[in-house]
């Protein structure tokens, strides 16, 4: 109580008796679970210095997916037929080593990597082969009028080939004249020329060809740039090819007939179903055919 309010009565409200007005904002309603915490909000992307920027863009990783990954403006990319092909490639992996490890055939797991390495580039140099005859026969059933624009869009293919295989190279380059050993290292400067070149070389050079091998086999060779057709007819010719080269070499041995006929014949014959299956996905969802490959005007 005081002057103000001698009665003691607690203080005026003008509002009272009356419902309450709306204010700029609705009401707060707590939360029945109490407050909740938010995440603070995201500060804008910090960009990359200039020497993770260059490595960005020269690095071998990013380098080997520019050389060897299919870029031709308006191509199909069909994201569940990539996830059939890895899926398969998986289980198949998975077979191998299953087998490798239950019927001896390789000692340790460096033994079942360092074959499915040498499988793989065994692979690559049967694509390089196999490549230039399938595009010889591409040209020869093709339209007259559209073999130049399929030998343009086969340059980088040819261009992706001679970086594998130029990139393996380097190995054998390198000891057989000597850099390896510092045979140009004939001065403390060159000495540190030499090494460093070397150390730097390896470094690029190892993990370019290592991705180069994988995306050339998962692309083909990047021959979706040709046409979206190419890149499964080659996977069934390649592999089949690959089974021959087995049955001649005796791959497999010490593993039971049976079962042997039956990895043997388990890759090529998957890998047929699902290009098969590929191309019926590309003409029943696309409606890209083999005759648009030729470019040959329906009769």
């Amino acid at each position: 109580m005081n002057a103000w309010n001698p009665g003691g009565q607690p203080p005026y409200d003008p509002r009272a008796g009356h419902p309450p007005q709306p204010g700029p904002y609705p009401p707060r309603i707590p939360h029945p679970y109490g407050p909740q915490l938010y995440p603070p909000h995201p500060g804008p992307p910090v960009s990359p210095g200039p020497l993770r920027r260059l490595w960005l863009r020269i690095g071998p990783i990013h380098t080997a997916r520019r050389v060897f990954k299919p870029s031709r403006p308006g191509i199909v990319d069909d994201a569940f037929v990539a996830r059939v092909q890895k899926i398969r490639t998986l289980v198949g992996l998975g077979a191998v080593v299953w087998m490798s490890v239950a019927y001896k055939v390789a000692q340790s797991v460096g033994d079942i990597a360092d074959d499915r390495l040498s499988q793989s580039w065994n692979s690559v140099l049967m694509l390089s082969v196999t490549f230039p005859v399938a595009m010889g026969v591409l040209l020869a059933l093709a339209a007259p009028s559209a073999r130049r624009e399929l030998l343009r869009r086969a340059a980088r293919c040819f261009g992706a080939i001679v970086a594998i295989v130029a990139a393996v190279g380097v190995f054998p380059a390198a000891v057989l004249s000597g850099f390896v050993d510092g045979r140009f290292a004939t001065s403390p400067a060159m000495a540190v020329v030499t090494y460093g070149t070397t150390i730097l070389t390896f470094l690029w050079v190892v993990p370019f060809m290592f991705w180069g091998i994988g995306l050339a086999l998962v692309h083909v060779f990047r021959t979706a740039d040709i046409h979206e057709t190419v890149p499964p007819l080659l996977a069934m010719t390649l592999v089949w090819e690959m089974t021959l080269v087995d049955l001649f070499t005796g791959a497999y041995a010490g593993v039971p007939g049976p079962l042997r006929v039956l990895f043997m014949l388990g890759a090529p014959v998957s890998v047929t179903a699902v290009s098969l299956w590929e191309l019926h996905r590309l003409r029943a969802h696309y409606g890209i055919t083999v005759r648009d490959m030729l470019m040959r005007q329906p009769s």
